[in-house]
C-alpha cells in the first residue's frame, strides 16, 4: 500500500484541528486541552533548530572552499545569489506590507510581545557580535549564532585540510539533527492539531480566511521576483534571449514545482544547460553551489509569513525588526536546502530572532505544501539565471558555440 505523504498529513491535520475546533467553539476549557500537543511540538522544533541552522550554514559557509575552481567568478556568483535573496526578502515584505494578509485576525498569544521589547538599531548591531559562545546557544539568540557560524565557517575554509576534524564533528551533528528533524516532522500533523484547535475555538472559522491572502501574496511575490530580478538579469548579464532561456528551463521549473525538491531537481536543471550549451565546468559548479545557498523562494516566504504571524497577532514590527527579518531571512536561507521541513524550521528562527510568538507557524503548516511548491520553482530559476550570468562573464560576452554535433569549448 502506498505511504502517505507527510504534507498530506499535515492538510489532513489542519482539517482535523479546524473541525474540532468549530465543534468546540464556546467550550474554551475543552478546546485548551489540545494545547499541550502544540506546546510539545514547538518545543521540539526549538531543540533542533539551534544545532541544525549552525550546522547547515557553517557547511555551507565552509564548502565555498571549491570557490577556487572558478576564482572571481566564484565570488561574482555568491554576490549575486545574495543580492538576489535580499531583494526577495524585501519583496515579501513589501508586498506583506501592502495587502496585509493577517490584519483583523487579532489572535493572542502565550508570551505578549510589544514594540518597547524590540531593540534599537544600535543595540541590534552590537547584539550581532556575541560575548560568549555559549551563552549564545543557550539563549537562542539567533544573530549571535548566525554570526559564530559564519566566522567559524570561515575559520575552516582559511586552515583547509587542518579544518578537516573539525569540519567532520559537524557534518555529523548536521547529520544526526536531520534525522531528529525527520522525526519531529512526522509529528507535524498532530502539532498542528494541537495548535489550531484552541485558535479556530477561540476565533471560529474567519481565522483560516486570511490564509487565502498569505497565498496570494506569496505567488504574486514569486511572479514579481521571476518576472522582473531574475527577467532583467538574464536580459542584461547574459546573452540569451528571454524566451530562449525559459524554454530551456521550463522543464526544471515544473519538475521542481511538483516535486517540491531542488536536488531531484538539479539533474533535469543540469540538462536545461546543456541545451543552452553552458559549460558543464560552469553548470557544474554554480547549480550545486546555488542548491546549498541560493534560497531566494525561501526568502519570499519567510517575508511574507513572518509579517503575516505579526500582523495575526496584532504586534507591530518596526524598521528596525523588519530589516532583521531580511538579515535573518537571508542568512538563514544558506544550508537549507535538504532540509526536512525547512519551511516550518527556517520560519521559526525567523519569528524568534524578532520577539514574534513560535505558535505562529502552526497557522501556514496547513498551505505549506501550497507555498513550497512556488518556493522551489523560484529558487531553482534563480540557479539557472546565475548559471547563464558566469558562463557569460567566463566567455566575456560570447555565446557558446551551436555548431551541430559541437560542444561548447571548455573554458580554461
Amino acid at each position: 500500500m502506498r505511504k502517505m505523504k507527510l504534507t498530506t498529513k499535515i492538510f489532513i491535520g489542519l482539517l482535523i484541528g479546524v473541525v474540532i475546533g468549530l465543534f468546540l467553539t464556546n467550550n474554551e476549557e475543552i478546546a485548551v486541552m489540545f494545547q499541550p500537543l502544540g506546546d510539545i511540538y514547538i518545543r521540539l522544533i526549538s531543540l533542533v533548530m539551534v544545532p541544525l541552522v549552525f550546522t547547515s550554514l557553517l557547511l555551507g559557509v565552509s564548502s565555498v572552499t571549491d570557490i577556487k575552481k572558478v576564482g572571481k567568478i566564484g565570488l561574482s556568483t555568491i554576490v549575486y545569489f545574495m543580492g538576489t535573496t535580499l531583494i526577495a526578502v524585501v519583496i515579501g515584505l513589501v508586498l506583506a506590507n501592502v495587502i496585509q494578509p493577517g490584519a483583523g485576525m487579532n489572535l493572542v498569544p502565550e508570551a505578549a510581545t510589544s514594540e518597547a521589547d524590540f531593540p534599537s538599531l544600535a543595540e541590534t548591531i552590537i547584539n550581532i557580535f556575541p560575548g560568549n559562545i555559549l551563552e549564545a546557544f543557550v539563549e537562542v539568540n539567533m544573530l549571535q549564532i548566525i554570526f559564530i557560524a559564519l566566522i567559524f565557517g570561515i575559520g575552516v575554509v582559511r586552515l583547509g585540510e587542518k579544518a578537516d576534524p573539525f569540519r567532520n564533528i559537524v557534518q555529523s551533528i548536521y547529520d544526526v539533527s536531520i534525522d531528529v528533524t525527520q522525526i519531529i516532522m512526522e509529528f507535524t500533523p498532530l502539532g498542528v492539531i494541537g495548535l489550531i484547535v484552541p485558535v479556530v475555538a477561540t476565533n471560529g472559522l474567519e481565522v483560516l480566511l486570511p490564509l487565502g491572502r498569505v497565498i496570494i501574496a506569496f505567488y504574486l511575490a514569486v511572479i514579481i521576483h521571476i518576472g522582473v530580478t531574475y527577467t532583467l538579469s538574464v536580459k542584461f548579464w547574459s546573452v540569451y534571449n528571454l524566451k530562449e532561456f525559459f524554454k530551456a528551463i521550463l522543464p526544471a521549473q515544473l519538475v521542481g514545482f511538483t516535486t517540491c525538491s531542488s536536488s531531484a531537481t538539479l539533474p533535469v536543471t543540469l540538462n536545461s544547460m546543456e541545451e543552452l550549451k553552458i559549460n558543464k565546468e560552469v553548470s557544474g559548479f554554480v547549480l550545486p553551489l546555488g542548491a546549498t545557498i541560493n534560497m531566494d523562494g525561501a526568502a519570499l516566504y519567510q517575508g511574507i509569513t513572518a509579517l503575516f504571524v505579526a500582523q495575526a497577532y496584532g504586534l507591530e514590527l518596526s524598521l528596525v525588526s523588519q530589516l532583521t527579518v531580511i538579515a535573518v531571512g537571508t542568512l538563514a536561507s544558506i544550508g537549507a536546502a535538504g532540509v526536512p521541513g525547512a519551511g516550518v524550521i527556517i520560519l521559526s528562527m525567523v519569528l524568534s530572532s524578532v520577539g514574534l510568538p513560535l505558535e505562529g507557524v502552526a497557522l501556514v503548516a496547513g498551505i505549506d505544501r501550497l507555498l513550497d511548491m512556488g518556493r522551489t520553482m523560484t529558487n531553482i530559476t534563480g540557479d539557472a539565471t546565475a548559471t547563464v550570468i558566469v558562463s557569460n562573464l567566463l566567455n566575456k560576452g560570447k555565446k557558446p558555440e551551436r555548431v551541430r554535433g559541437v560542444e561548447a569549448e571548455s573554458v580554461n
